[in-house]
């Protein structure tokens, strides 16, 4: 039988559950995570911040993910505590502190993506219109590198005419112009004489409105099968990841880059310094003027 925990907590689950309608998995979570520290501490509701701060070595091993959810279910417990007038101090500021930091992304090289656009290719050939969508869609991820959303909510008057630029409506309602290559144009232009009539989208479903992020993932990890890819690896964030990391690799400035990718702030963009760092190594070695001297 599943052991009952201190009254206080069990009162901050039952705040949870009535008042923010956490489900039964989040709940077995909370307990958990301060059952976890109450075995290591004590009770809870009259732990110290001297008691508090000794969870720093408890929890010495646990990965980054896993301290910021148990710290994040401690600071809410002793939020509640206060609220409820069951404490007059907050021992929370004591608790460790994750070292976080943003996952590098998934990658896919060279001759990934060569694979999957010969495959996309050879599809297209046939003239079918699952074949010349996919194509022109795998062209927009990796030659544009739009986010899923933005690539399938795409509308048709967005569709290049006489400069080869979308206008790309991103996060937050924010606008930015966007180049297409000549080879996405071509996918283009093959694609929309038989997308179908009505509707107001450039990959419209045939349920109406436009094809869905769920299908786009389906259509990408189809493709991947078939060209002899590990599905696992693509997907249409991946993709996008791919034109941002190639980019820099072939010389394209970071502020450029934040543009091209709708960033808001370019400490999200410098992620990708992290994966190419293999050759901004290389290049300071052979370009730094000491490395001639």
């Amino acid at each position: 039988m599943k052991a009952k925990a201190e009254p206080a907590v069990e009162d901050f689950l039952a705040m949870l559950a009535a008042q923010r309608g956490a489900a039964a998995n989040t709940l077995a979570a909370y307990r958990r995570d301060l059952a976890s520290a109450a075995e290591a501490i004590g009770p809870l509701a009259v732990a110290s911040r001297e008691d508090i701060a000794r969870l720093a070595t408890v929890f010495a091993d646990l990965a980054p993910s896993s301290l910021a959810r148990k710290s994040s279910a401690l600071r809410q417990f002793y939020g509640f505590l206060l609220d409820e007038g069951l404490r007059s101090d907050d021992p929370s500021p004591a608790l460790p502190r994750p070292r976080t930091r943003r996952p590098l992304p998934r990658l896919l090289g060279h001759d990934d993506i060569a694979a999957l656009f010969t495959q996309a290719e050879l599809d297209a050939v046939s003239g079918s219109p699952e074949g010349l969508r996919m194509l022109a869609l795998l062209e927009l991820l990796y030659g544009s590198g739009l986010r899923a959303t933005e690539l399938v909510s795409l509308p048709l008057a967005s569709v290049p005419r006489d400069a080869p630029f979308l206008t790309i409506t991103g996060k937050g309602g924010v606008q930015r112009m966007v180049p297409v290559s000549a080879r996405a144009i071509k996918a283009l232009a093959d694609w929309l004489p038989v997308r179908g009539k009505g509707g107001r989208f450039v990959f419209p479903s045939p349920k109406g409105g436009h094809l869905s992020r769920v299908r786009l993932f389906q259509l990408l990890r189809d493709l991947a099968l078939r060209s002899g890819l590990d599905p696992e690896r693509v997907s249409p964030h991946v993709l996008r990841h791919a034109f941002a990391t190639h980019l820099l690799e072939g010389g394209a400035d970071l502020r450029v880059l934040q543009t091209l990718l709708g960033h808001a702030d370019i400490a999200t963009t410098q992620i990708y310094t992290q994966v190419d760092s293999a050759r901004l190594v290389a290049l300071v070695n052979e370009r730094h003027p000491l490395a001639r001297s």
